[in-house]
């Protein structure tokens, strides 16, 4: 029987707006706080800071993934596809085109083949990040970029009753590991993605009963459990919604990483690889330690496993699976 193919993921990296704001400079905050029966207490939600930007979505994801390239060490022409996620692409089908080319030239991207990744809300990129590792384990590509990119185009709506938004983008390399090579990658251990089809619109709230069930078809077949991991890597959503739902859903306190919130806000569907890139930076990822990146949206949610290297680690080491 053929060993199952190895996947990395490596390469985080993201760009935010260029503009930082103070949550009390957002326009119309006070008004839409009170459309939306908000009590106007930063500390209780955890207001913070955003970032906004006057430049163009392929702007930002040229420059993510670019940074990707860069912090992966890998040739942009090495790379055979590319996966681009946004909530929003611009235009229709005359216009697609120009805006996909601008984003393959713009990184270098000479022999990849792109793919769009919408729909999902803002669990966009780990849906993209699941799709490039189905691809890879199953040989279709061996290096794939996974870029995610979105911006506010209407300051009323900056401000909404789970996040305060902010825009950038983020990318992310998913390769085989056959394939070389990627400076402080993770193993992709295992993907997840439900939807409970009825409870998709926004009428719906984010269920905690979801996500125990991603929890299951990750975790059980690798007889792990919630405990065992080291972070839930989430969408910097206000304070108290993580806490609650993440805290349903079966993880502890010190499992969730909510210093983004304050920080920089909720970037679209970027949040998990941008809180998985600080964690790396601060170094808070433990050597053959594991982090879930996940994200929710009222009936969907989506996960991805990763297994950061332990020290006694070799390529050729076939014990990458937990216990």
């Amino acid at each position: 029987m053929t060993a199952a193919r190895r996947v990395l993921l490596g390469g985080a990296a993201y760009v935010l707006g260029e503009t930082e704001l103070h949550h009390s400079r957002i326009e119309g905050l006070a008004e839409r706080a009170r459309e939306l029966a908000m009590v106007p207490k930063a500390e209780l939600w955890g207001w913070g800071n955003v970032r906004r930007t006057e430049r163009t979505l392929q702007d930002l994801a040229v420059e993510a993934g670019r940074a990707t390239l860069t912090t992966a060490d890998v040739d942009p022409a090495d790379v055979d596809a590319l996966i681009l996620c946004s909530t929003r692409f611009p235009g229709g089908p005359r216009t697609h085109g120009a805006f996909t080319d601008d984003i393959l030239t713009g990184i270098g991207l000479t022999a990849a083949t792109c793919t769009g990744v919408t729909l999902n809300r803002c669990t966009n990129l780990l849906v993209g990040v699941g799709l490039a590792h189905a691809l890879v384990t199953a040989g279709q590509h061996r290096r794939v970029l996974v870029v995610t990119t979105d911006r506010i185009t209407d300051e009323r709506t900056r401000m909404e009753n789970f996040a305060l938004f902010s825009d950038g983008a983020a990318a992310c390399l998913v390769a085989a590991a056959e394939a070389g090579p990627l400076d402080g990658a993770h193993e992709i251990v295992a993907c997840a993605h439900l939807q409970r089809p009825g409870t998709l619109d926004w009428s719906h709230e984010i269920s905690p009963d979801l996500a125990r069930e991603v929890n299951d078809r990750i975790l059980t077949p690798l007889d792990m459990k919630t405990g065992d991991l080291d972070h839930l890597v989430h969408p910097n959503l206000y304070t108290p919604v993580v806490v609650l739902k993440e805290r349903q859903a079966g993880f502890a306190p010190q499992q969730l990483f909510t210093d983004n919130i304050t920080r920089i806000g909720h970037c679209f569907a970027a949040d998990p690889l941008i809180n998985l890139a600080d964690l790396g930076t601060a170094g808070r990822l433990r050597a053959g330690g594991h982090q879930l990146l996940a994200s929710s949206v009222p009936g969907a949610r989506a996960a991805v496993l990763l297994r950061t290297p332990g020290v006694l680690d070799e390529p050729g080491d076939d014990e990458r699976q937990p216990r």
